[in-house]
């Protein structure tokens, strides 16, 4: 019997946002037998997936330390062996292939799932260019969602390596197509739907890139068109509080609805007519791939990446300097334009390669030991 492959994935926390649910999709259909993953955490408290990962036998390793290289290094080699390290914690990805490498874990990945973060101090430029640096010398594969995240955490140079790859991100699209018209309207009943025109909503952490105060300057725009036109947005976060006293200031408690984490969220989609995601800054937005899977019109930002349309006809940018009045505009335009041909979307997501199953087999090929620094070079030569 072959031993199982290993594998480390480094996260902040395993909760429900668009890296860690493409991570639990992966988890729950890799062949089991030969694959074991176990999750480092830098979040003390219990994540929205850590029990699912343990009852499919993987293991929480909970760390304290994020800029510490010899916590990590210690966890490795205290619940290893391991064969591949697997990090997805932007520049600190740089931490954790430098651990991987001191621990002699053969595949150590760096995996590129946004294109921006929030500081431009000197301080973190300084950080920024040795981590970038760490990463491109010590990690043996370099994988990114877009071309822009490549680019965004590994350097314009390092998209011509040998070591980089384009990784799609991957959702189980079939589970979005089975929705059945009862099962929306059940939730439209519970929450007082029945008598909206248009059902407009949002799934994101509730933090500054996602931008829900544009959400809420667009509704306030929207309801003066149409009273009767509500939103949802799911999620949670640090802004949530925030984000709610701005409602209730608006005036619009009643049409705008926070529906908190959810596990409900292909029903959710396709209670909906537009899904509004006006990102200051984005890798890919799985999401958004979830929202075409349900056949679901998307009005986003410019900051969403190309790889994030599937050709449906279903995705529309608008600058987010146009204004909210323009994108209420564009929302009720769109609002009559979901795809209902299943075979579109299916045909959508296999020549894209967003399919589970073309992302599992590409996961198969770099998880594979006899890879193991297929691509290093030189890094013997540092020590």
């Amino acid at each position: 019997m072959l031993k199982k492959v290993k594998v480390l994935h480094v996260v902040g926390a395993m909760n429900r946002a668009g890296t860690e649910t493409m991570l639990m999709n992966i988890y729950r259909n890799i062949d089991h037998s030969a694959y074991h993953f176990d999750f480092v955490s830098y979040d003390q408290d219990v994540a929205h997936y850590d029990q699912e990962i343990e009852k499919l036998n993987g293991r929480i390793i909970r760390l304290t330390r994020t800029n510490s290289i010899k916590q990590l290094y210690d966890a490795i080699k205290k619940y290893g062996p391991y064969d591949v390290v697997h990090a997805h914690t932007l520049f600190h990805c740089g931490i954790v292939s430098f651990a991987a490498f001191l621990a002699a874990v053969d595949i150590r990945i760096a995996h590129a799932h946004t294109t921006a973060d929030k500081s431009n101090r000197f301080l973190r430029k300084v950080y920024i260019t040795l981590m970038r640096f760490l990463i491109n010398v010590f990690s043996t594969n370099l994988l990114a969602c877009s071309n822009e995240a490549g680019q965004y955490l590994f350097g314009e140079a390092s998209l011509s390596n040998k070591k980089y790859r384009y990784f799609p991100n991957l959702i189980d699209y079939s589970k979005f197509m089975k929705v059945s018209k009862k099962e929306v309207n059940n939730f439209k009943q519970a929450e007082s739907l029945g008598k909206c025109n248009i059902v407009i909503g949002h799934i994101g952490t509730f933090k500054a890139s996602k931008n829900h105060k544009f959400l809420v300057a667009i509704m306030k725009h929207l309801i003066k068109k149409d009273p009767t036109i509500n939103m949802l947005l799911i999620g949670d976060g640090e802004l949530k509080n925030q984000i709610e006293a701005k409602v209730k200031k608006a005036g619009m408690r009643e049409q705008v609805k926070f529906i908190g984490i959810s596990d409900n969220i292909p029903t959710i989609l396709h209670s909906m007519d537009v899904f509004v995601f006006p990102s200051i800054y984005e890798g890919l937005g799985l999401v958004l791939l979830e929202a075409q899977a349900s056949g679901i019109p998307c009005i986003v930002s410019e900051a969403i990446q190309p790889e994030a349309d599937l050709g449906l006809g279903l995705l529309e940018k608008v600058p987010l300097a146009e204004g909210p009045h323009i994108w209420a505009e564009r929302i009720i335009q769109v609002a009559a334009k979901k795809e209902g041909n299943k075979n579109n979307i299916i045909n959508a997501f296999e020549k894209s390669g967003y399919s589970l199953t073309n992302g599992i087999a590409t996961l198969r090929e770099l998880y594979d030991r006899n890879m193991g620094g297929k691509y290093e070079q030189g890094t013997h030569r540092l020590f």
